[in-house]
Formats: structure tokens, sequence, C-alpha cells
């Protein structure tokens, strides 16, 4: 095995495996196999295919146990995790359990976790129940657990089977992420990030998923399983990772990749779970949180926010007017797919504040209502502390003064008010 300062070796598992739970009042109405046959035409050809071939091996077990017979769930990590107070009342008054087990090599596809969910939501759809992911201890409904199936080209949305929970101490927050080890990768940690960064954070972790575990299965696509597959200890994150991750690919892409160091820390308890850790790049001078503030703010801001307030009659306020001309122009080309390739389209607008109105920018995800806009905020406001990077908004489109197309060399189309700001044209 080759060892080197620019790959970390990291240990595959022998097999894989895959547990979903469907609770239910009484005994199944149909069997497994006349529930998926039921979802015909409703799942992506291969996935249909993938579990039908799966129940009908020795891969699959589909076994219905009373509910005394399977340990106790915990009601209050099911509802860390999301649960609702109907799920935990079916839960409650179930009788039965309907146990799905799958087993598979590591690899891609991920064989047992397709199968596995897509039979158990299945059961679950034909008794009107819910679907217990196990490894997540998550309730799915069963519509929800179908649509993160893979679509025809085998596409899915990572953050439909990789969760990103955090917890805080004195140092800060800790993240880690929980479902890289269905497919036998060592779950990601980062430690000591600024309590502002929540949301922020949680994306860049899960943008780095993605992109380590698709560096995990392109080491497993060999015939044989290899006993470590290397991965590159210096891991890059774009916005494309994160975009891809959270099935918005043509949404996000264009920013300046990140850079994070990959360090393994083993369990020193036989019970406990080891971790890939992200750090900052060697050499990087500062503290850690420092480095994690500025990842973010390359990641989610192409242009910086600014306080300045434009007069009447002055340049800013004809780069305002020039913008807020072209916003129809600019929807109907996002919501027509013909944005260039790769690109992000931003908007800026102002929010209140004592000195002023403060002007932030906002990545847009949809624009389906021409007088709203829903996307994600680019930056920190200092005016209002619920506005962060990565936080979800909506910005009225009257509010706008600005709109920009950034691809990975800066702004390419747009950015009238920042180019007055460039210049020095606006007044202070």
């Amino acid at each position: 095995m080759l060892i080197t300062d620019d790959f970390l070796p990291v240990p595959v598992p022998e097999s894989l495996s895959a547990t979903y739970l469907v609770p239910m009042a009484g005994l199944p109405r149909v069997s497994p196999k006349t529930a998926v046959q039921a979802l015909e035409g409703r799942l992506a050809g291969p996935v249909y295919g993938l579990a039908k071939q799966m129940l009908d091996s020795p891969l699959m077990t589909v076994d219905t146990r009373s509910i005394d017979e399977f340990p106790e769930l915990p009601p209050d990590l099911l509802t860390a995790f999301g649960a609702t107070e109907a799920q935990l009342g079916r839960l409650a008054a179930a009788s039965h359990l309907v146990v799905v087990q799958a087993e598979y090599r590591p690899g891609w596809p991920p064989a047992h976790e397709w199968a596995a969910r897509a039979v158990a939501a299945a059961i679950a759809e034909s008794v009107d129940g819910d679907v217990v992911d196990v490894f997540g201890l998550q309730f799915l409904d069963p519509a929800a657990a179908l649509r993160s199936l893979p679509d025809e080209q085998g596409r899915v949305r990572l953050v439909d089977w990789v969760l990103v929970p955090y917890s805080s101490d004195a140092e800060g927050l800790w993240f880690t992420t929980k479902g890289l080890r269905r497919f036998g990768l060592l779950e990601l940690q980062t430690q000591g990030v600024p309590d502002h960064l929540t949301r922020a954070w949680g994306a860049v972790m899960t943008g780095a998923a993605r992109r380590l575990l698709r560096d995990w299965t392109d080491g497993l696509a060999g015939e044989e399983v290899p006993a470590f597959v290397q991965l590159p200890v210096l891991a890059t994150v774009t916005g494309h990772d994160i975009a891809v991750a959270y099935g918005n690919p043509e949404q996000h892409g264009a920013t300046a990749p990140v850079l994070l160091r990959l360090e393994l820390d083993p369990a020193t308890d036989p019970d406990a779970d080891s971790f890939l850790s992200l750090r900052p790049p060697p050499g990087y001078p500062g503290p850690d949180r420092k480095y994690y503030a500025a990842a973010c703010a390359t990641l989610f801001s192409g242009i910086q926010p600014d306080v300045r307030y434009a007069r009447p009659g002055d340049a800013m306020s004809k780069a305002i007017a020039t913008a807020r001309a072209g916003l129809d122009d600019i929807r109907a080309r996002f919501l027509a797919g013909q944005l260039p390739r790769e690109s992000q389209l931003v908007v800026k607008y102002g929010l209140p504040g004592d000195e002023g109105p403060e002007f932030v920018w906002a990545g847009v995800t949809s624009w389906e209502a021409a007088e709203r806009i829903v996307g994600a905020s680019a930056s920190d406001a200092n005016s209002d502390p619920t506005v962060r990077i990565g936080s979800p908004i909506v910005v009225e489109t009257a509010d706008v003064v600005d709109w920009a197309l950034l691809d990975g060399t800066g702004v390419i189309e747009g950015g009238w008010t920042q180019a007055v700001l460039d210049a020095g044209e606006a007044p202070a």
C-alpha cells in the first residue's frame, strides 16, 4: 500500500448493511413483492429493478416481528432528528414492526441502502404508515423516502442521506456528519466553528462530504474491494459541490475553491466512532475559527455587502435604475435555464439600519413569483442578526437595488452598484 504525505489511507469495511422499520398496528396487508410491484412506473427503472432483484436474493430479508422483540427506539433521539408527535404516536400504538435489512459490498451504487429504503417505503405506503431509518434514527413518510431515491440518471440529493448535526461548547460549535458510514466512509467532523456560522458551515460540511464521497467511491470502482482507499489530504470544496449535494447544481458553482485538510481522528474507545476531521490547510497562520469564517465568505459571497446610501441623481442612483430595469429579463432567463453554465445569480437588497439601509447580497434559488425572490444570504448582515451566511431569506423584488451573475472569475454581468463602489464614486 502506497502511503504519501498527499494521501490519507482510510480503511474499507468488508460489507455494508441497511435496516429500515415499518411500524404497524396488526400484520401487513400485502406481501413485500406485491407492495414493490405497486411502485412500477413511479420509481426510476434501475432502482425499481434493483429493489426487485434484492428482494429475491439472499442479500435482503423482510421479517415481521412483534414490537416487543425489537429494542425500544429512543423517542428523544427520534425527536431530535425531526420526529413529529403524530409519528411517535403511531410508533407507540404499533403492535408489529416490519424489518427490512439488506447487505452489499462497499462501492457505488449503494444497493443495500437504495433497495432497502425502496422496499420499506412500498410496505409503509400499503398501510399508510411510516418508515424508520434505523441508521439515521429518522422517520420518513413513504413519499419522502421514495423522492430520496435516484432518478433515471442515478442522481440523488446527498442531504437526503447525510445529516449534519452540531452541538455547542466553550470552544464553539462541533459539527459532525451522520450518514457517510452508509457508504463505508468515516464520518466527518469540525470543531471550534464560530456560532454565527451554524447554517453556513453545515452547508460546507455537506459539500465536503459530497466531494470526499466521490473520491471514496472512485477508489472502490474495481472488481475487488481494497483494504484501504487513499483520500487526498487536502480536500477541495466548491460552491458546485454544495449545490449538487442539495440537489440544485444549476444554482451555484461559480465560487473559488476552498481547501480543507483531512486528518484521521481514531477513536480511543472501541465502542466509539473514528472521524475524519476537517481543518485549515497546513501553514495557515491564524486560529481555525478565522479560517472557517473566511471559507464561508468565499463559498457564499461573490460580492461584499455595503452600508452606503445613494443620493438621488448621483452615480449610485443611476446604477440602481439600470439594474432594476433589467430585473424582468434576468428573471425570465433564470426561469428558462438560460444563464451561463456554472454561473450564480445574486441580488442586492436593502435592510433598514440606524444610519441608513445596509445593502446585502443573496444567492437566488427560486423566483417563481415575480414579486418575491427566495434565496440564501451571501453574507452576514450588521443590522439584522438573523441574516447570516447561508441562511434562507425571502426578498421582495421591490427592494432589489442590483443583481449580478458570478462565475469563478467574479462578476460576468450586472453588478452596477458594485462598480460604482469600486470606482469610489459612491457617497460615504
